[in-house]
């Protein structure tokens, strides 16, 4: 039993130095880079170009401490599963060392993953405002994007903007329609709340005065 207990501990100590190589954290045992040499770096062109490590997007960095966060959980499940190590005599010292050092690491981890999860929700919102009325219909309501175009062509000229009376936008929604299915400054925005509209009618522009012009 106890040769097993040290197994299991050992494939814990294991999980959790993969774990850490993963989030990133450099390793003690690491020799530290030598700096370049002048003439190293001076050099350019294509093949200076080619050494250049190429920077990782949010979404391949988000990515990776996803990845690390997995492995992080599956240390801390490991010791609850299996806390024979976290008692016997042997090995608690470490075990428990390991099994903190796990959370401290899957903490940290997590904090980073909704940073950068933040970041790609504002790069994705920056894309969709910049997005033309055209562009973002047809995104929005996909196969049914050249009937929506006509429909808000009729109703607006793709105009954002438009007002005649209550009702607004590329779609010109009334007041409780915007009440109900939403409305924004932006043409995706307004799109998506003229597509809500549009499932709940069941799939009819019969809502719309212009909806003759989806035919």
């Amino acid at each position: 039993m106890r040769a097993l207990l040290v197994g299991l501990f050992a494939l814990a100590l294991v999980t959790q130095a993969a774990a850490a190589a993963s989030s990133g954290t450099p390793s003690s045992t690491s020799k530290t880079t030598s700096s370049p040499s002048p003439r190293e770096s001076t050099t350019s062109g294509p093949a200076a170009k080619t050494k250049r490590t190429r920077a990782l997007s949010l979404d391949e960095r988000l990515d990776r401490k996803l990845t690390a966060v997995r492995r992080a959980r599956s240390t801390i499940r490991f010791f609850e599963s299996h806390p024979g190590p976290l008692r016997a005599e042997r090995t608690r010292t470490r075990a428990r060392a390991s099994l903190r050092a796990a959370r401290g690491r899957l903490t940290r981890l997590e904090e980073s993953a909704d940073r950068l999860q933040a970041a790609i929700d504002r790069r994705a919102a920056r894309r969709l405002a910049k997005m033309s009325p055209r562009a973002a219909i047809c995104e929005v309501f996909e196969r049914y994007c050249q009937a929506a175009v006509a429909v808000a062509w009729c109703e607006s000229r793709l105009s954002t903007s438009a007002q005649n009376g209550q009702y607004l936008g590329l779609f010109q929604m009334g007041e409780q329609a915007r009440r109900l299915f939403g409305h924004g400054p932006t043409a995706h925005e307004q799109a998506v709340a003229a597509h809500r509209y549009f499932v709940r009618s069941g799939r009819d522009w019969s809502p719309w005065s212009c909806g003759w012009a989806a035919t």
